[in-house]
Formats: C-alpha cells, sequence, structure tokens
C-alpha cells in the first residue's frame, strides 16, 4: 500500500476532527470521523519507518514537525500537552532503538515499558494509546490488526471511559479489508511539503482564526461592516 493514500486520509480526517473540536463540539458526527485520523496517521509513520533510507533523517524531520506545532497547538485546543505528532515521535523513535536492540527481547520489552509509561504519565497526547496503536501495526500480522486494535479500543474504554476513541476501529478495517478503497485515495498527489507542514500550518489556522473571531472589536467590525 503507498504512503499517499494513507497521508490524504489522515490529513482530511484529522482536519474534520478539529474543525467539530474548536466549532462544533456538541456535533459527534465530526469527532466520530475524526477518530480515524489518528490510526491512518500512526500507520503512516510505521510505513515511512520501514520504508525510509535515513532513519536519522526522519526521525528529526517528525520532530521539528512537532516542534512548530507545539504552541499552535495549546493555542488552538487549550491543552498544556505535547502534541499528537510529538507523541508519535516517541513511538518512532522507540521503533528505532527497538531495533537496534533486536535479539535481546528482555530489554525490548522493558524499554517499551518505559517509553509507555512516558506517554502515559506525562502530558502527552493520546498517551501510551498511541505507542500500543504502532506496535500492533509494526509488529502484528496485518489480518490480526484489526483484533488487537479493537482490544485496545475495549481497554482504554474500561480505564478511561474512551467511548469515541472505539470509531477509530474503522480506519484499520478500511486498512486491513479495503484495500481498493485505500488505493483510490492514491490518485490524490500530495506534495511532501503539504505532507509535513499541514499539521503546525492547519493548527496555526485554526487558533488564528479562533482568536480573531473570538475578539470582540473584530465582532463589532463586521457587525458594523454587515449594516453599513
Amino acid at each position: 500500500m503507498k504512503v499517499v493514500s494513507i497521508q490524504f486520509l489522515a490529513m482530511l480526517t484529522m482536519l474534520i476532527d478539529h474543525i467539530g473540536l474548536v466549532w462544533f463540539p456538541d456535533h459527534m458526527a465530526w469527532r466520530i470521523i475524526g477518530r480515524l485520523a489518528l490510526p491512518f496517521y500512526a500507520f503512516a509513520i510505521v510505513l515511512g519507518y520501514y520504508r525510509t533510507k535515513n532513519v536519522q533523517l526522519y526521525l528529526k524531520r517528525v520532530a521539528w514537525i512537532a516542534l512548530l506545532s507545539q504552541l499552535p497547538y495549546q493555542f488552538a485546543f487549550h491543552r498544556l500537552e505535547v502534541n499528537t505528532v510529538g507523541s508519535l515521535y516517541v513511538c518512532l523513535l522507540l521503533l528505532y532503538l527497538l531495533d537496534k536492540w533486536r535479539g535481546r527481547l528482555p530489554l525490548q520489552c522493558l524499554l517499551a515499558a518505559v517509553f509507555a509509561g512516558l506517554l502515559e504519565f506525562l502530558p502527552f497526547s493520546y498517551g501510551a494509546y498511541v505507542l500500543l496503536l504502532v506496535l500492533i501495526y509494526r509488529y502484528a500480522q496485518v489480518h490480526w490488526f484489526a483484533l488487537f486494535h479493537f482490544s485496545l479500543n475495549v481497554v482504554s474504554f474500561l480505564i478511561k471511559g474512551w467511548f469515541i476513541q472505539a470509531f477509530s476501529i474503522f480506519a484499520t478495517v478500511l486498512i486491513v479489508f479495503l484495500p481498493d478503497f485505500m488505493r483510490s485515495a492514491d490518485k490524490v498527489k500530495i506534495p511532501r511539503m503539504v505532507w509535513r507542514s499541514f499539521y503546525p500550518l492547519h493548527l496555526t489556522l485554526i487558533a488564528i482564526i479562533y482568536y480573531v473571531g473570538s475578539n470582540q472589536s473584530f465582532k463589532e467590525l463586521i457587525r458594523t461592516l454587515s449594516l453599513s
């Protein structure tokens, strides 16, 4: 499967999710569609890791995207936590270290547990959930993806009450069971710069639009112009 289809669907569903979160929080449909974004991004990270010719450069690129996104993320969503790309960077770093320690299963398990604890107990977006999802995509057989993802969602619901996150399983279902649909998205060509800049750029625009729209003087100006 090409990365392009995953990238397009990841950006589209994430944009829908964030628009719903900021402007339509009472309309659940936006958030339900948006639940597909994280699995698409997680799968894209794994595909990118598999196919990159320079893991070090890939790590640096994702780190820069996370850093550039942090302030826009906080301003857009009023959250004092590391943004989702930052969480994905930690997952990517773990994949790199696990491969470096290949053949040392006890150390690999310990390292994965440490990283999961880091994501869960420090303010990282999605916590250990995103790391476990990345590990599913990295190490499970494809025909087990949906079952493991479903199990992860059940545990997340029981522990954290994440009911809406259950809808994220549909992204994995698309990846596994509807490859023809996924390939159809490859017709949309996405320049690398668009993919790399989309996360921080769209967060910045959301934050700007939200704060400008919330400004009382701006609202009065718009009202005056509409009356004149």
